[in-house]
């Protein structure tokens, strides 16, 4: 892209679909403090007949609201995991790296214990096919709020992020449904200053014009489904992504260790396809060798 203007939409655009985000209000922050296995027993049934009728070929409900300062937005998912194999999976930031660099454009994630404790920091490209020297990187504090049988609850938090972004937060809470079965609630935010606002809004009304979420809005002329657009379909798509990677990571457990990260990336760019709509930016062969190259660099580097 040659385009000045147009690259600074894109750099700034990207960082709003950093779905994975956080949660920046207050009045959020107490609330999702304040969870419970019995809070989310509530949720699951409040939600149950749209899990069960959801049109995203799977059990998973995605809400999102633009707020004074930013964008929120919360999933509601039934998984066929066990809450062990969930606990295992987020409980600590290496899992989290190995789960959040399934999505094609984290190039690059590093895990470190510190005293204060546990940080990930996530490196991350406007593009797929860039390089990595033109990443972002942003770090996250990892922190286990919750770790009961029946109850789970782990966030991650950034203060600051670049281009007019900060005070990330990703939050993820599950508890059981039978021995087989779990409902999850992810939750994520982050504030905008008034510029990226303005700018990113360029940026979907222009070049990314024909970007789409999933929440339906209405019906096209021809009788399709008219999907959401603008700052919301743009978090929608990659929240979207994020619930993949972490069903696709949890996939993993169902073959031996040494097959495991392959099984992972095959897993997540399938039912990445499965919403083309949305969702689809490569074929499986480049996906593939992007992922390949991550791998070797970071071989390369231990």
């Amino acid at each position: 892209m040659n385009n000045p203007l147009a690259a600074r939409f894109v750099r700034l655009a990207f960082w709003f679909m950093l779905g994975a985000a956080a949660l920046a209000s207050t009045d959020v922050h107490a609330r999702l403090e304040a969870g419970s296995a019995q809070a989310m027993r509530e949720l699951h049934g409040k939600h149950a007949e749209a899990l069960a009728n959801s049109p995203l070929k799977r059990p998973v409900v995605i809400d999102s609201a633009e707020t004074d300062g930013g964008l929120q937005g919360d999933i509601y998912a039934v998984v066929d995991h066990p809450i062990d194999d969930v606990r295992r999976a987020l409980e600590r930031s290496a899992q989290w790296c190995d789960m959040l660099v399934l999505h094609i454009n984290n190039r690059r994630c590093r895990a470190v214990r510190a005293p204060e404790g546990e940080k990930l920091t996530l490196a991350v490209v406007p593009r797929y096919d860039k390089p990595i020297e033109q990443a972002f990187e942003l770090t996250f504090a990892h922190r286990v709020v919750h770790a009961a049988r029946d109850y789970l609850q782990v966030e991650l938090f950034a203060q600051e992020g670049p281009m007019g972004t900060s005070q990330y937060r990703v939050m993820l809470e599950a508890v059981p449904l039978g021995e087989r079965q779990t409902f999850l609630h992810f939750a994520y935010a982050y504030d905008h200053n008034v510029i990226a606002r303005l700018a990113t809004m360029a940026y979907l009304a222009t070049f990314g014009s024909d970007k789409v979420g999933f929440t339906v809005v209405g019906k096209t002329p021809e009788g399709r489904p008219d999907y959401i657009k603008g700052l919301r379909g743009l978090m929608e798509r990659n929240a979207m992504r994020y619930f993949l990677a972490l069903d696709a990571y949890l996939d993993g457990f169902s073959v031996p260790a040494p097959e495991r990260a392959d099984k992972r990336l095959d897993t997540w760019f399938r039912a990445v396809e499965q919403h083309p709509v949305q969702l689809h930016e490569v074929d499986l062969a480049t996906y593939l060798a992007v992922k390949r190259e991550d791998r070797q660099r970071d071989a390369a580097a231990r």
